[in-house]
Formats: structure tokens, C-alpha cells, sequence
């Protein structure tokens, strides 16, 4: 199969040598910014559209060429989600050229943020050969962008995710600071936990609505490479377009500490590569002398374990009914029950709150549930891969679990662990 699809790499890439970055455009309505990118390769036109409703946070003095440079970069991280689907290996950049650190930047990111992609479709490639650049010889140079220097501010953006760590962030910082709520496609639980915080209307949110152009899902119905791209990264970028349209210095992540830890034992494939330590000193390094050192980009929780976010997060009772961390039921606002983020969830907390009121979060009991063995084992490290999700470090599972022997020992799962470490 990986033979297959390598081959299918190689062919994508004779049919679509080249992909596009052909321009970007914005419109200011009433209460928000239209923006749209068209990047294309032979006969695939892509033509993404965003929407940032900036709700009460809008700063006067906004000026579009500042805003340009902005949104330049936007493009940048968004054109990887539809290049991969051919894995072009020229990508010619129209808007602008970049020099040759931001070549390497971008080279960088690209290629760490897809090596899940790269995994699972069997790819065999390096840095140097995977992409290069090219630009319009008239575009201007990236050097000759705009952008304001904010010293400081009293107000820190916090994008909210729906999950535990958002939330811990959330908590430890409204004490001090004036909170910026920041979401990404808004959904219910993101929402409940922005009204638990107190932002009850969505002017009080700052909002951002992501569209994927339809194409690009007919084409990976239609069998073109397809995966995993970094996210969290394309997060970064439209958070510090948030700290220009609001003045705002500081930008506080939710990234924990295990987020270094590689996906498959031995390598450097990483699902979660762009919330990693690495990612986040680069991203450092690229606003500080690529953007003027707009703004300050850091997590707040990077320090802390999945246990201890765990354990911070119990104390937070009220978000405990309507906080989400699966990706499969997102979209219903549900906890699916048969996934790893669900059972990683559940393992996490269940050390810090009781037996009774953990199955009532969830509806199910999930350490009770032969059906979750598999992930079970990729989650404690008996298998060599943990599961392509956000979860937390081997070590960190097997804490919790150990926590739990005595209180939870009657469940199917816990009877495992203890059987096949000889702890009877």
C-alpha cells in the first residue's frame, strides 16, 4: 500500500509541477473582514474564504498596507492544506518574495507540520527535495512589509478551544489580565465555556470563521493525497492578526508540556508538532525579526504537565458539563465515547474527580469499555505508535493510571493494566 501511494506522489507531482499562491483580498463590511486567497495548480482553482468578526475588540488606527502584511502570511500557512493534495514540488509565490531565512522558515514548518502526512502515506522525502520556492520578479520583497510594534497592553488574547487546557488558561489569567476570548469556527462547546467564562454575547468573543473551498474535498474524494496538516501553526498566524486589529501584545496558548513528545517511538513524526516547545521558539523567532516583533506568542501551560492541567482543571467545576475534547463529535457537541481522545480524557482526569461524576461528564464508563482496548494499548506504550491525536505522553497515562489502582481496580481496562504488569 505505502509503495502504492509513494508512486502516486511521485505521479502527482510529473502532472502539477507547479502550485500557485496567486493572491489575496479583503473587504471590510459593518462588523468583520472578508478575506479570500485563490491558489491553484493546472486545473484545480482553490479559492478559501475567511471571516474575522473582531466583536468590540477593533482598534482604531488600523491601516490596510499594515493589514496586507498580515494577511500575506495567512496565505502562507493556509496554501499547505491544499497544496498537499498534489505535493507540488514548486510552489511560486505572486503577493511577494521572501528572502532566503524565510524560504528556510517556511520550509521548516512545512515540512515538520506534515510528517504525519508523510507517515502515513508512505513518502520518502527530505527537506531539501520535498519543495522550493519562486516569486515574481516585480513583487515586492516581505523586508519592505509593515508592522506596528505593540510594547505592552493590558489585555492578553486566549483562544479557546472547547477543552480543559483553553479553560485552565482561561482561569489562571482573568485574575490579572483583561482576556481577549479568541475562536476558530465556533461550536458548542467552545462556546459554553466562553459563556461559563463570562463572554455571554458574541461581541465579546473575537471570532474567526474558517471555510475549506469544496474543491479541495472533491479532490481528496477522488483518491489525491490527503493528511494531517499543522493546524495549531495557522492558529499562530491568525492570533497575531487578532493582536494587530486589537492592539494587543500578549497571546497566551494552551500547548502543555507533552506536546514534544513524538507520535511513533524512535522518530520525529509529531501529530503534534506545531504545539510543540520547537514550534513555538520558531514562530518566536519569526514574528521577532520577520514582523517586527508585533506581538508576544507564548503558552502559558508549557511548563505543566497533562496531570497537572488535569488537576488544576478539576477545580473548575462549572466547565465540567460543557467542556468537549473529541473530534469526533464535535459537531454534535458530544463526547463519542469510542475514541483515544476520549478515553486519554478520561484516564487524565479521573485521578482528581470521582468515579460517579466522571461517567456522568462523559455518559459512559469508559475504563469500563472492552471495545477501547486497542487505544488503550497505544496510550500506556505496549504499541509502538500512540494515536494520531492531541494526547498526552506515555509516562504521563501510566501516572494516572497507577493513581487509580486502588479506586478504580474492578474496571475492565484497570484489571488489564494490572494483569499485564504483574501487580496482583
Amino acid at each position: 500500500m505505502s509503495q502504492q501511494i509513494s508512486s502516486k506522489w511521485t505521479q502527482l507531482r510529473k502532472t502539477y509541477p507547479v502550485f500557485h499562491y496567486d493572491s489575496f483580498h479583503y473587504f471590510w463590511k459593518e462588523d468583520h473582514i472578508e478575506i479570500q486567497f485563490q491558489f491553484r495548480t493546472q486545473e484545480l482553482v482553490y479559492k478559501p474564504s475567511m471571516i474575522v468578526k473582531y466583536g468590540n475588540y477593533l482598534s482604531p488606527g488600523i491601516k490596510n498596507r499594515q493589514l496586507d502584511s498580515f494577511i500575506f502570511k495567512i496565505g502562507m500557512i493556509e496554501l499547505i492544506s491544499y497544496w498537499k493534495a498534489t505535493a507540488s514540488p514548486l510552489v511560486h509565490v505572486h503577493p511577494a518574495q521572501l528572502s532566503i531565512l524565510e524560504q528556510n522558515w517556511w520550509k521548516k514548518l512545512y515540512f515538520k507540520g506534515l510528517s504525519e502526512y508523510f507517515y502515513q502515506n508512505g513518502i520518502e522525502t527530505n527537506l531539501e527535495e520535498f519543495l522550493s520556492f519562486s516569486f515574481d520578479t516585480d513583487a515586492p520583497h516581505t523586508a519592505q512589509f509593515d508592522y506596528p510594534h505593540v510594547l505592552s497592553s493590558s489585555s492578553v488574547i486566549v483562544p479557546i478551544g472547547g477543552g480543559k487546557d483553553s479553560v485552565v488558561t482561561l482561569e489562571q489569567l482573568r485574575s490579572s489580565r483583561e482576556i481577549i476570548p479568541l475562536i476558530i469556527n465556533p461550536r458548542g462547546a467552545t462556546l459554553d465555556c466562553a459563556r461559563v467564562a463570562g463572554f455571554d454575547s458574541l461581541e465579546q468573543i473575537f471570532i474567526i470563521e474558517r471555510e475549506i473551498d469544496p474543491l479541495l474535498l472533491k479532490v481528496n474524494s477522488k483518491g489525491y493525497l490527503n493528511g494531517h496538516t499543522p493546524f495549531s501553526a495557522m492558529l499562530a498566524f491568525y492570533t497575531v492578526l487578532a493582536a494587530y486589529l486589537t492592539q494587543t501584545r500578549d497571546i497566551a496558548l494552551s500547548n502543555e508540556s507533552s506536546a514534544n513528545e513524538a507520535t511513533i517511538v524512535g522518530t520525529e513524526v509529531n501529530h503534534q508538532y506545531s504545539k510543540s516547545l520547537e514550534f513555538e521558539r520558531d514562530f518566536q523567532y519569526y514574528v521577532t525579526h520577520f514582523m517586527n516583533d508585533c506581538a508576544h506568542y507564548y503558552s502559558h501551560l508549557r511548563l505543566y504537565s497533562e496531570l497537572q492541567i488535569a488537576q488544576f482543571f478539576a477545580q473548575y467545576d462549572q466547565y465540567h458539563a460543557v467542556f468537549r475534547s473529541c473530534n469526533a463529535g464535535s459537531k454534535e457537541n458530544i463526547w463519542c465515547c469510542n475514541c483515544s481522545k476520549c478515553l486519554f480524557a478520561y484516564i487524565i482526569l479521573s485521578p482528581f474527580i470521582e468515579d460517579e461524576k466522571m461517567i456522568r461528564i462523559f455518559g459512559e464508563d469508559l475504563l469500563d469499555k472492552e471495545s477501547l482496548v486497542h487505544y488503550f494499548d497505544q496510550l500506556v506504550g505496549w504499541e509502538a505508535t500512540k494515536p494520531f491525536e492531541c494526547v498526552g505522553t506515555v509516562e504521563e497515562v501510566n501516572q494516572a493510571i497507577q493513581m487509580m489502582l486502588d479506586s478504580r481496580k474492578d474496571k475492565k481496562l484497570i484489571q488489564r493494566y494490572i494483569e499485564n504488569n504483574n501487580l496482583n
